[in-house]
């Protein structure tokens, strides 16, 4: 049976393909967002589909459960294999081209009978895609350039995709009697963006029982390679895991190698060799004699070294070495347990699908003390943006659900950053907020120049503001728009406002590199969900990861403050 992240890759590819052919405009948007609204669904999908209880979710109606069934339970659907008959297979590997849409394959179709990457390749070269309508020679070099860009693809998943393979398959084997520990290992140890294959450590002194414990697993579909110290297998999602096994000894010198990053290992070894000694998968050995370092935890290979533990999602040869040797690596790295607050939430008001006190709720049973309510601003039309009259309203139910929770309720917006820097909504309205985020949402691709003048101009505005998912970037979906992002966090540093990292799987911005570079700025962060349903309030552990890739204390994070100190902080007037 496929899990919810397939089907819902499998309807947005519905939506693609009627797209292209030309289909109804909302007829195609519901496939997208019964496809969202999966994502986001809570629980066990087979108990939901067998109770027939999908169409209580928001986004998914009648036509869209019946298809979801029909996945979940064959794996199929017969109007997803209609379309990829009826289409050439080419259109799939077009729609992944940066910039090109399924309204310009379908123009490029019409009028060039471009049927794949290699036709349009083609095209583009010769000069005959500038001379369709609505097209141009710039047009052409920037499909070009996405061509190359798509060629030069690895095919990696997102971190949240790889997570929900993974900890099914790490509790079936920390289930079996055979196994003394386990746990995930490479990229998704250390809470990378996208994740190529999966890799899992176990202790234990029977590998074959395990590997056939795992093989047993009923989300594997195929045992591709078996030997004395592991398995390979590849899940039905088409996931490829790798099990690797050590006796309890060698354990934590095998996770830590496999752990990762190759450059932070390079620097371990020639560390090791200065110091006397061998590292490798197989363990610490002294030199001299010949004789293996005792190691019960992963902290043991730091210490034997003469340095700091480093926490895996710093293991990147990104100055950690250093830092751990001077013992000068921040141990109060912010953890999910230090965050007392969710922000950047969306709800129904905008295009969220969770109302107000059900996101409250949530927050609420998940321990927050305070939760911001943050839907889109009026310019984000496609969003339901929310208008003013509305806005009124908004801020009228939310007084009605304080009254019946616990959790503190703090109105607020995610403001669009206008093409002039200035944000939506008027100054008197923005100051009777409690929050404002401030985000980019329509003209990405400005040049650099352009967009740096527009964000600087909005960090300096003298509300304090929020700078929400700052670079734009969509995980494989959409670059960074083109901004000099040092001058932007230059003057956020000197004014009101503070940097998002955003736990949005799809985005996790800001990158860890700019998060550094904000910190030497002394500017302040918060973390957050984005969360655009109660299952959206997850994505905090994503924003929390990213946060710690970027070296951030829990000191430096807003919402680790309690709800008073939290909305002093943030006040916009």
């Amino acid at each position: 049976m496929l899990d919810k992240f397939a089907i819902a890759k499998a309807l947005r590819e519905v939506g693609l393909l009627l797209e292209v052919k030309g289909e109804n405009p909302f007829k195609v948007r519901a496939y997208e967002s019964g496809a969202r609204a999966l994502e986001d669904l809570p629980g066990d999908l087979a108990a939901v589909v067998a109770a027939g209880r999908l169409t209580e979710t928001r986004g998914i109606g009648e036509a869209l459960a019946k298809k979801i069934a029909e996945l979940h339970r064959t794996g199929r659907l017969a109007l997803l294999e209609e379309l990829r008959a009826e289409l050439p297979p080419g259109v799939l590997d077009l729609l992944q081209i940066p910039d090109l849409g399924p309204k310009k394959i379908a123009a490029l179709r019409a009028a060039l009978g471009i049927a794949g990457v290699e036709d349009l390749k083609a095209a583009c070269l010769s000069g005959r895609v500038r001379a369709v309508k609505g097209f141009g020679e710039r047009s052409e070099q920037k499909i070009l350039e996405g061509i190359r860009r798509w060629e030069a693809r690895d095919a990696r998943l997102l971190l949240s995709v790889a997570l929900e393979g993974a900890e099914p398959l790490l509790a079936h084997l920390r289930a079996s009697p055979q196994v003394q520990r386990a746990d995930v290992a490479g990229s998704l140890r250390r809470w990378k963006e996208t994740v190529g294959d999966l890799d899992l450590v176990a202790a234990s002194d029977h590998p074959a029982a395990l590997a056939d414990h795992l093989a047993a697993h009923p989300p594997v579909a195929e045992v591709m390679a078996r030997g004395e110290a592991g398995s390979r297998v590849r899940l039905a999602s088409g996931l490829q895991v790798d099990l690797r096994v050590a006796p309890a000894a060698g354990y934590p010198a095998l996770l830590h190698h496999l752990t990762g990053s190759k450059a932070h290992h390079v620097r371990l070894r020639g560390l090791a060799r200065d110091r006397g000694y061998t590292l490798s998968e197989w363990g610490l050995v002294r030199l001299a004699d010949g004789q293996p370092v005792p190691l019960g935890e992963e902290a043991d290979v730091y210490r034997a070294l003469g340095m700091q533990w480093v926490p895996p999602e710093l293991r990147e040869d990104q100055g950690e070495v250093e830092a751990a040797l001077e013992g000068r690596l921040p141990e109060d790295l912010v953890r999910a347990e230090d965050v007392r607050g969710m922000v950047h939430c969306h709800t129904q008001y905008s295009d969220g699908r969770a109302s107000i006190e059900e996101m409250a709720l949530a927050a609420e049973a998940m321990g927050m003390e305070y939760l911001t309510i943050t839907d889109h601003s009026p310019s984000a039309a496609y969003a339901g943006g929310v208008r003013l009259d509305r806005l009124e309203r908004q801020w009228e139910e939310i007084e009605r659900v304080q009254e019946r929770v616990r959790v503190r309720l703090l109105r607020g917006t995610e403001s669009d950053i206008l093409e002039d820097g200035s944000l939506d909504y008027p100054d008197a309205v923005l100051e009777r907020m409690d929050v404002v985020i401030a985000s980019i949402h329509s003209r990405m691709k400005m040049g650099e120049e352009e967009m740096t003048r527009r964000l600087v101009r909005a960090m300096r505005l003298p509300l304090f503001k929020i700078w929400g998912h700052a670079s734009g970037r969509l995980l494989g979906e959409r670059e960074p728009y083109a901004c000099r992002v040092e001058e932007v966090l230059d003057a956020i540093a000197a004014s009101r406002a503070a940097v998002e990292v955003n736990g949005d799987p799809h985005r996790l911005d800001l990158e860890p590199r700019w998060i550094r570079l904000a910190r030497e700025r002394g500017i302040r962060f918060v973390v957050s969900t984005d969360a655009h349903a109660v299952a959206g309030l997850q994505n905090l552990r994503f924003a929390v990861a990213t946060a710690r890739r970027g070296w951030l204390r829990r000191a430096e994070v807003l919402n680790t403050l309690d709800a008073g100190g939290f909305a002093r902080a943030v006040r916009p007037a």
